[in-house]
């Protein structure tokens, strides 16, 4: 296999990577803060995907790029107050069946209005193209998904770590109930961080309609390599996750790159297990006081 083509490889690998963290940043915060194991975060990247076929007859891919996260935001904030509310005091295992429930019921309601079969949305016309750096050829589109991505990386850092309620987010992770001693109240930041974590898996779903089929189920099929980057990555670190989102999509493009793609999502899992036998908290992982 020539070089430029197991480049290529790697790069589609990263890009897998790259949306992997866009879900799993939000999977990592609302769990860290709230203690909610949300497997119906997948169906949130679902309801994005398909915002954006039922927005951009009306206001173009451009407008769906911000009303569709915009929209998941505010379910995902409803959703906070309904439902995770009630278990952030309770067993774990409770909220992980409760979302697996949520997560059942949102996928058969999208079959419901928009039937099981696979649909696809193209890329548009102001995004197509290629860019040519020398003798490689890559998407112009895929390009800009990742500078996007990055750019909320780089946002999502310095929101959580330049600002005041970033430093009551980050107080409330590692011990809420001294920022309850001090008079502050962690369920709106719970609701910011819902609806910010949950928009972020909208946008994950605007920015993949283009390149992959819209269906039902597209939602459990991201949600167990995002959890796949949290365990790696480790509970409590934002870089953390960013770095093992990168390392699961470089392994995924080189086994992808090097002949073996059937074998790329069990070599992410063994990733996992090698992660958990040699440093059980992940790679950067963090002491979370009361997980302890």
């Amino acid at each position: 296999m020539s070089a430029m083509l197991l480049t290529q490889q790697v790069l589609n690998g990263l890009l897998d990577g790259v949306y992997y963290l866009l879900i799993a940043l939000g999977l990592s915060l609302i769990f860290s803060l709230g203690g909610i194991v949300n497997l119906a975060h997948g169906a949130f990247y679902a309801i994005g995907a398909y915002l954006t076929l039922v927005l951009s007859p009306y206001v173009g891919f451009g407008g769906s790029f911000v009303a569709a996260p915009v929209a998941v935001a505010l379910l995902g904030m409803v959703i906070e107050r309904t439902l995770f509310r009630r278990f952030y005091r309770a067993d774990p295992i409770l909220s992980l069946l409760m979302t697996f429930g949520l997560a059942m019921v949102a996928e058969q309601l999208l079959r419901m209005i928009f039937g099981a079969a696979p649909l696809s949305y193209s890329i548009p016309p102001w995004l197509r193209g290629q860019v040519a750096l020398g003798s490689f050829i890559y998407s112009f589109y895929r390009v800009v998904l990742i500078g996007i991505a990055a750019t909320c990386i780089a946002g999502l850092w310095l929101l959580l770590n330049k600002t005041a309620f970033g430093r009551v987010v980050r107080a409330g992770v590692q011990n809420p109930d001294m920022v309850g001693a001090l008079g502050i109240s962690l369920q709106p930041y719970m609701s910011a961080v819902a609806a910010l974590g949950i928009g972020l898996a909208g946008l994950a779903g605007v920015l993949l309609a283009p390149i992959y089929s819209i269906h039902p189920a597209m939602g459990q099929e991201i949600i167990t390599p995002a959890f796949v980057v949290v365990v790696i990555g480790g509970l409590g670190s934002f870089w953390g996750v960013v770095a093992a989102a990168l390392l699961v999509g470089l392994v995924k493009g080189v086994m992808v790159g090097i002949g073996y793609s059937a074998a790329s999502t069990a070599a992410i899992y063994l990733l996992m297990l090698l992660v958990l036998l040699f440093r059980p908290r992940g790679l950067f992982g963090e002491r979370i006081t009361r997980f302890e």
